[in-house]
């Protein structure tokens, strides 16, 4: 793999730790700010919310820009977002912070997956979009639980400044090791991107992204209360157990891009499937110590596996002038279904079943969305909407 696709991995890294490691700190930041769980849990949504907004707005405004020149703005304003972050002085102010610095994330993921895939050779797509993405499994792996950590000994804005740093080191990274494109043609009109858009295909592929994001983020927002209320673990333990999930999210994600290289039909079936039954299980693990831990790291797998293949798939049957705009708008997928599952998490804590409902209310939602896979692939066999060179290797 080329030295500038883990650039993008860099770049990937800080971005994903400011979406995760608010997770971590739900009952600093609530004890602090003088906020309920479910109202700092809603901080997650809030960024989530704010992707989704800004990656379509944000990748049609640089549209015209050298690519390399787009990632490095975006991550001034990460950069910029953080320290506000840092100096918020109330809920309100975080919550704006919080926005701002998400504005970046779903144009950075979106236009940095085209970049990465053209670093590579058609068989190895996949492979380079897990790549890339493994900064946001690495974020996890160690943004999350150091985020928790700091948060525990240092304070909650400790883990924001140092999420600053991040940012300051990314942009030099980026500007460093990715090459400033050299495709002067001129962009496709906005109508031809947005036709891209609505094809059944692309906006079916979306779907299965915001319904798998609401299983995962259902129940990893609230991560902390999981562990600490209901398995009975102290505070402290949350930082090493959510390595284990940082670490299942690594293997997945790697997982994931091979399975899609190679069938990467039967890798979205699968992945999906998968999701749906460790969120179900996961039910009957959260009362055991033991057992809650082994899921947390099983989940982490089963979460990522899902990734690269639904991005293949949306950039596959986004192929032509829009598949900036796609690409991007499959993170805004991910980060709406990620807001979605929070707020239906707190719905669950505040007014349904409860905290230990989380699980298998979670699974119905990767559920659905193997529902929409299958119906995709049945009307793709039914009528390829794809290049006859795409459809062949989209077939297993």
């Amino acid at each position: 793999m080329p030295l500038a696709l883990y650039a993008l991995t860099a770049g990937s890294f800080g971005i994903g730790c400011a979406e995760f490691v608010i997770m971590g700190l739900l009952l600093q930041v609530s004890a602090d700010l003088h906020v309920s769980i479910a109202s700092a849990g809603m901080l997650v949504s809030g960024y989530a919310f704010g992707v989704a907004a800004g990656a379509p707005i944000l990748t049609l405004l640089t549209r015209r820009m050298p690519r390399k020149a787009v990632l490095l703005a975006l991550m001034v304003i990460y950069t910029v977002g953080n320290a506000a972050c840092a100096l918020a002085p109330d809920y309100t102010t975080l919550m704006i912070a919080r926005v701002i610095t998400s504005l970046t994330h779903g144009t950075f993921f979106g236009v940095g997956a085209v970049v990465a895939t053209g670093l590579v050779p058609e068989d190895r797509r996949a492979s380079a979009i897990s790549v890339m993405f493994s900064g946001l499994t690495l974020a996890t792996l160690l943004g999350m639980p150091a985020g928790a950590w700091l948060g525990l000994h240092l304070g909650w804005r400790s883990t924001f400044w140092a999420m600053t740093l991040i940012g300051l080191v990314s942009l030099v990274v980026i500007g460093m090791l990715v090459k400033a494109s050299r495709d002067h043609s001129a962009p496709a009109s906005l109508k031809d991107e947005l036709a891209t858009m609505v094809r059944p295909q692309v906006m079916l592929g979306l779907a299965m992204t915001i319904l798998q994001a609401i299983g995962i983020f259902a129940v990893i927002t609230y991560v902390q209360p999981l562990l600490t209320k209901v398995a009975g673990y102290g505070e402290a333990a949350v930082s090493p157990i959510l390595l284990l999930f940082g670490a299942g999210m690594i293997v997945g994600n790697l997982l994931g891009g091979r399975l899609a290289d190679r069938r990467p039909v039967a890798a979205v079936l699968a992945t999906l499937l998968s999701l749906a039954s460790v969120l179900a299980l996961m039910t009957f693990a959260i009362h055991h110590q033991v057992a809650v831990v082994a899921f947390v790291g099983i989940l982490g797998i089963a979460a990522f596996a899902t990734v690269s293949p639904l991005q293949l798939r949306v950039l596959r049957h986004a192929r032509g002038p829009g598949q900036n705009l796609a690409s991007s708008f499959n993170i805004a997928a991910f980060n709406l279904g990620n807001a979605l599952g929070a707020w239906l998490g707190g719905m669950v804590i505040d007014h349904g079943p409860g905290l230990t409902a989380l699980p298998w209310v979670a699974a119905l939602a990767p559920l659905s969305a193997l529902a929409v896979a299958a119906w995709s692939v049945r009307l793709e066999r039914a009528r390829p909407s794809l290049p006859a060179c795409a459809a062949g290797a989209e077939a297993g």
